[in-house]
């Protein structure tokens, strides 16, 4: 297992920002301290051919340039939709920006995915990567709390990439990390993801409104296009949806057990993905709107051309009593885990 540092930019206030690529014998990936970022990740095919096979760009420069695609970063405070950009919590009202509409997407504006975190190579020993901290202070993005985060990426000998979770606040607050990493097994760039077979372990979705945020019902996917219980293509039912898949798929199993929640295979070049988290919810997102954004080495990304498995809790929740409890109680400590496994 190898780590390598080198630079990757410089930002306006003359911070530098590093980049680390990590490598078995298999498969390796590069991660920056400019929002946490997975910026490539490199497997072979059946054929041996590598390819890069997560979408952004070449450079820090489109990182910067284009931080509303969230491109391989971490999301948070509060990932995914909360209605009407307000929560209440304790009894207080707490008010955030409004970047979607009436509603607050992955936290606002300024989220942590433009942060620069503090990195720290680690090896364990099931793997190597590293480890990523962040401070939160009382009041940014309209949360409350100072908010202690490490989210370290670390890849083993079964060309797993495990990403861990941790973090503690001094104030009641509602957290939702998540990795935004849009896929395209068969190399980024090289087509849409159309014919990507996927599997999803999921009885029902999170039922959503018109502008995507949730009623505080449960789906059930039977008999409707978001069933993926068997393998099918993610475009098989796409014209069914609404311009593509946007949901948050309902996990089967327990919260807090490790579960294999996804499974997807690209035929052409045999690669397989699997995921697997202790998280409630998954959001499984198409790259609806990709369309016109020009990614690595100057390739024009297409509508449709990665898709996004996204695992959480449930958006909305500090506004749904109903739903599971998304409160990061002061003193206490979260740890989540996700795992993204690769074959060819």
């Amino acid at each position: 297992m190898k780590i390598k540092e080198r630079a990757f930019g410089v930002l306006s206030g003359g911070e530098k920002v590093r980049l680390f690529t990590i490598s078995n014998s298999d498969m390796a990936f590069s991660v920056t301290n400019f929002g946490c970022t997975i910026t490539s990740i490199i497997l072979p095919s059946r054929c041996g051919r590598k390819d890069d096979i997560t979408l952004g760009f070449s450079t820090l420069d489109g990182y910067i340039r284009c931080p509303s695609a969230c491109f391989g970063a971490i999301v948070g405070r509060f990932a995914n939709r909360i209605g009407s950009a307000r929560f209440n919590l304790n009894g207080k009202d707490y008010f955030l920006d409004k970047n979607l509409g009436n509603h607050t997407l992955h936290s606002g504006w300024l989220g942590y995915n433009v942060r620069l975190w503090e990195p720290k190579p680690v090896e364990t020993k099931n793997g190597a990567g590293i480890r990523f901290s962040l401070l939160s202070e009382n009041g940014d993005q309209g949360f409350p709390g100072n908010l202690n985060m490490e989210v370290t990426y670390l890849l083993n000998k079964h060309n797993e990439i495990e990403m861990h979770y941790r973090a503690k606040t001094d104030r009641d607050t509602p957290v939702n990390l998540t990795n935004h990493s849009y896929f395209n097994l068969r190399g980024a760039g090289r087509s849409t993801v159309l014919d990507h077979e996927i599997t999803l372990n999921c009885d029902s979705v999170v039922e959503t409104d018109g502008d995507y945020i949730p009623t505080g019902k449960f789906l059930p996917v039977e008999g409707t296009p978001w069933d993926f219980r068997t393998a099918k293509t993610i475009g098989q039912d796409i014209t069914r949806t609404r311009g593509g898949y946007d949901e948050c798929y309902v996990i089967n199993g327990t919260t807090g057990k490790l579960t294999v929640c996804a499974t997807v295979h690209e035929p052409e070049t045999g690669r397989r993905m699997i995921v697997a988290t202790n998280r409630p919810g998954v959001q499984f997102y198409t790259g609806n709107g990709l369309g016109g954004i020009t990614g690595k080495l100057g390739v024009p990304y297409e509508k449709h051309g990665g898709f996004c498995l996204e695992t959480q809790q449930f958006p909305d929740a500090p506004n749904r009593p109903e739903f599971p409890d998304s409160t990061l109680h002061a003193g206490k400590v979260l740890e989540a885990l996700t795992v993204y496994g690769f074959s060819w």
